[in-house]
Parts: C-alpha cells; structure tokens; sequence
C-alpha cells in the first residue's frame, strides 16, 4: 500500500505522518502492495480533517472525520474506511466485480456483518405549522443538528438541517 499524505495549512510534522502511517498501515491486510491511497489533512479554525480516498477498479473507498484533534480524526477515519470495506466485500462477492486491488485473504475471509440497520427507537410528535426559519431557531433551542417540521407556506413536511459553516440546508419534497 502506498499511503500519499498532503496537507492544507497544515505542516504535516513526522509525529502526525507516524501516526498516520500506524493507523492506515493496519489498512494493509485489505489491499495489495500496488494500492495507492490519498491522505489529506487540513486545519480551518478549530476542526481538524483528515480526507482519505483509495481508489479501486471502478470505484472510490472514502472518508472525511473531523473533530478538534487531529489523531482523534485518524482514529475515527481507519474506523470507518475498516467498517467499509467489511461492506464493500459482500458487494464484490456477490456482483463479481475485479478484486485485484484486494489481498486475497480478505476476499476469502467471512467476516461477520455487524452493520445490520436496526431501528432502536420510534419518536411520535405533533407538527404544528411554521416558517423555515422559525424551524431553524427551534432546531438550536433543542441542540439538533436536524429538525422536521410543517411548513406554514406550503403545508408540506419539510426538514432544516445544519450544514458547515454555521449554514443551514432545506429539505423540500418534490411533488
């Protein structure tokens, strides 16, 4: 695997390559020596990221974690690349698709789906009418990163949603 690290106003010390190479390196049972993959980690105010993308036959295998550490982002980041490709394997599998870019090992390996979609909870509530905007403010009063709602305008069922930036995003159904 050869792990390509750049970074954007950030100066990537030995210490943060180290601690990328250890945790991506553990990527290697995956894949074959010949796989590139693309780190980029970049600083904008207090949030860290770290962008991975490996390319394979076809296909993209991607993440981008954030949070106010930057190892914390690249714990997080091999987590969730890991939980993809015990996805990722089943669809390769089953479809047939070129596995050259993959050990053979975990091509042959079963591993267990953890991931299976469970609903652990039910939440009914009224939705009186309201503006987007009122939607939003109530969103920040209860300190959601999402809010569903009754538009006053259109009497739809409509959702806010924060975005980055401190920006909000709003979710119309087409009819």
């Amino acid at each position: 695997m050869n792990i390509i690290i750049s970074g954007k106003n950030i100066e990537v010390t030995e210490a943060i390559r180290s601690a990328v190479i250890e945790k991506l390196g553990k990527l290697e049972k995956y894949f074959t020596p010949d796989t590139d993959v693309q780190v980029t980690l970049s600083v904008e105010k207090e949030r860290q990221k770290i962008e991975v993308t490996i390319p394979v036959k076809g296909r993209l295998i991607r993440s981008e974690q954030v949070s106010n550490d930057m190892y914390v982002s690249i714990d997080l980041v091999e987590e969730v690349i890991e939980r993809q490709l015990r996805k990722y394997k089943s669809k390769i599998i089953d479809k047939k698709q070129d596995i050259t870019n993959f050990q053979k090992s975990f091509v042959e390996n079963e591993y267990l789906e953890d991931e299976d979609i469970k609903i652990i909870r039910t939440k009914k509530f009224g939705m009186k009418p309201m503006f987007p905007e009122d939607a939003c403010v109530q969103m920040e009063l209860l300190g959601h990163n999402f809010f569903v709602f009754r538009n006053a305008e259109t009497n739809d069922v409509n959702v806010v949603y924060k975005r980055k930036g401190d920006t909000y995003g709003l979710i119309e159904p087409e009819c």
